[in-house]
């Protein structure tokens, strides 16, 4: 027999936290353990906690689910994490599974399919949404067009991880001893690479790829 799954939560609504508790209340087998409201706090948890399972919102503030659950996945592969969202993307599916996660439920399915999910996942199978096409999400993850497909130079993945780390171009013109015109080329290719359309967009892929850790 399987023991009690020890399960996080995280989503940066109250609401939508309390009702996925009540939800889980009294599912057999099922423990919550505790609720984060971010990625930073997800990944506080999930250190103290160890969960077995973390329902992952992959929309929030501070650090987005997909960062987050890319530095747990790499820190405690032993935790299992399902990408709980409203979007309804094949693409956004193939890059959350390809960052770790083993499963993804739309917040509009019903109980039976998050419990089946649970389930399944802690069974060693992949869980992804019947309102998806699993076949179009298993091909584009396999297809590397999602983070892995991202070709940077080793010079552009400098000025990406100097820049999520709050320095200005000029900062990073000094540090990497370039010019500042230099820097902005690399910078407008960096973001051109990863559709990124700000700072924030930037730091959110340098989490995604790598190039920062949890204390950033």
């Amino acid at each position: 027999t399987m023991p009690d799954c020890r399960l996080l939560i995280v989503d940066d609504h109250g609401m939508i936290r309390e009702g996925l508790r009540a939800l889980l209340a009294n599912a057999p087998g099922i423990v919550v353990v505790g609720e984060a409201q971010d990625g930073h706090e997800a990944i506080a948890l999930c250190r103290s906690l160890q969960p077995d399972v973390v329902l992952m919102d992959l929309k929030m503030p501070l650090l987005d689910g997909v960062s987050a659950l890319t530095l747990i996945c790499r820190r405690w592969p032993k935790i299992l994490i399902i990408a709980l969202t409203s979007d309804v993307s094949e693409h956004h599916a193939a890059l959350a599974l390809e960052a770790g996660a083993v499963g993804y439920v739309l917040k509009r399915s019903r109980r039976d399919d998050l419990l089946q999910a649970i389930t399944q996942v802690r069974a060693g199978k992949i869980f992804i949404d019947a309102g998806l096409d699993a076949s179009q999400v298993i091909a584009l993850r396999n297809s590397g067009e999602t983070a892995s497909g991202i070709t940077l130079t080793e010079r552009e993945r400098q000025v990406l991880k100097l820049v999520a780390e709050g320095s200005r171009n000029r900062d990073v013109a000094e540090i990497l001893c370039i010019s500042l015109k230099t820097v902005e080329t690399h910078r407008l290719n960096v973001m051109k690479k990863l559709d990124a359309h700000n700072a924030a967009d930037m730091t959110q892929w340098a989490y995604r790829l790598g190039l920062l850790g949890e204390g950033q």
